[in-house]
């Protein structure tokens, strides 16, 4: 059984350590007063005492040097690899062109098809060209991130009847995203492995100096878009069985992936970020879930689904508030979660926002065990800004107190284009962050 969560309150945390505080200020064009005020706040926001020595045995006081030069780190030869990125990147506007003609009748599959494979083509360069080891397909081929692998597990149907409604804003915009309805309305079942001529044609394009990684939604996105509520209760009478059958599918996906040869692996999970948000808890109990338990029970049934995971097939997960054109749909930072999720969760890596004050501070990292690599999203994909190389290396540091810096990577904080829509920036700006993104992980490990 999962255990039960016991948050530690900050008067409970070590002697030094403080939350952050709030930011008010937001990023304008690159190279405004704005925008220097802005990482200028960040920055100063982000600073704290830092009783390392307690937190990284063998990491002596340092005097002027960083956390991550005194460590003496060195690039990592397997994934996450210390300059990474979390998956979807921008369609190039030939693409949506592609995708809006055959929605509209006037090109068919294998024509869309073409467009796809030439435009996957190309995102492979750019990420070898902006200096990544790992590369991904951009997810070219789907809608979303997670509802065309969802749509295609047995069991799984649309409900043109009901929508689901996830409310999407930011600081200038909002959002209401309505997609038809899931419904559970039969056994869940794989009936084949889910993306897998997309992951080949990866693989087959792939150069020798890049690791293929695929993306799939994780095993708590079935549930929590729709909740019990979702779950015809004729089909599974009891819950247990639906958390069997849906880990025993995630098992034979993982098998089937293997098989072609996925060594790299990600389970995009908004749900395990988003019951941080009060707002979330309450929709969990809208859908009949135990608000203060739910995340553990994801948990347990992510490693259900993992058990059998062969020892040389690496899985990450990426956690993120919703990504959908610039905006999102949650708030606050990993603290209800962080003991089971870094304690209890068998993967090997962690993606994670950390890229403004909606992500909250690095204090929870202290629960993450050895032997598990945390990704620090401190680039954001939500707008073209570049930031400041000295106030990312400044992060990288400030999250090195509390967790072992061997432990660290870099990437952006979320993918560029969680919806074939894209996030609002350019192909130009997305290979500058990417860019970015390489050249300070250079600089901080060589």
């Amino acid at each position: 059984m999962p255990r039960t969560n016991s948050r530690i309150a900050s008067e409970d945390m070590p002697s030094g350590i403080r939350p952050t505080r709030a930011l008010s200020v937001n990023p304008g064009e690159p190279g405004t007063d704005s925008t220097d005020r802005y990482f200028e706040t960040m920055l100063r926001a982000y600073k704290a005492p830092r009783p390392r020595e307690a937190r990284c045995p063998g990491i002596v006081a340092r005097g002027t040097k960083s956390l991550i030069e005194e460590a003496k780190i060195s690039a990592r030869d397997k994934p996450p690899f210390r300059a990474d990125h979390v998956g979807s990147l921008l369609r190039p506007p030939e693409l949506s062109r592609a995708r809006a003609e055959f929605k509209a009748g006037g090109r068919d599959g294998d024509a869309l098809r073409e467009s796809e494979d030439e435009a996957i083509l190309g995102v492979i360069e750019l990420q070898r060209e902006a200096g990544l080891r790992s590369v991904t397909d951009g997810e070219f081929r789907r809608t979303s991130w997670h509802m065309d692998f969802i749509y295609s597990l047995g069991g799984v149907e649309q409900d043109e009847a009901s929508s689901l409604h996830v409310h999407f804003h930011s600081d200038e915009d909002e959002y209401d995203y309505n997609p038809p309805a899931m419904r559970v309305a039969e056994a869940i079942t794989l009936p084949e492995t889910i993306f897998a001529s997309a992951f080949e044609f990866l693989r087959e394009h792939a150069h020798a100096d890049q690791t293929p990684k695929l993306t799939i939604p994780s095993p708590s996105m079935v549930h929590y878009r729709g909740g019990n509520s979702s779950i015809d209760p004729a089909v599974y009478p009891d819950m247990d069985r639906f958390w069997d059958d849906l880990a025993a599918a995630y098992a034979a996906q993982i098998a089937g992936v293997y098989e072609l040869g996925c060594r790299y692996l990600q389970l995009d999970d908004t749900s395990l970020a988003y019951v941080n948000d009060p707002a979330q808890r309450s929709h969990i109990v809208e859908i009949g879930g135990d608000p203060e338990h739910l995340h553990e029970q994801y948990i347990a049934n992510i490693n259900a689904a993992l058990a059998d995971k062969p020892d040389d097939l690496v899985i990450t997960t990426h956690l993120c508030r919703g990504n959908n054109q610039s905006m999102w749909a949650a708030e606050g930072g990993y603290e209800f979660v962080a003991e089971a999720l870094f304690g209890d969760l068998n993967v090997d890596g962690y993606f994670l926002e950390f890229d403004d004050e909606r992500s909250g501070t690095f204090e929870p990292l202290r629960f993450v065990p050895e032997g598990k690599q945390v990704v620090l999203g401190l680039v954001t994909t939500k707008h073209p800004a570049l930031e400041s190389r000295d106030l990312l290396k400044r992060r990288i540091d400030e999250a090195g107190q509390f967790v072992d810096p061997e432990q660290l990577c870099l990437s952006p904080q979320c993918g560029f284009s969680s919806t074939e829509e894209g996030n609002k920036l350019t192909i130009d700006d997305q290979r500058r962050k990417l860019e970015l993104v390489v050249e300070v992980a250079d600089e901080v490990w060589g």
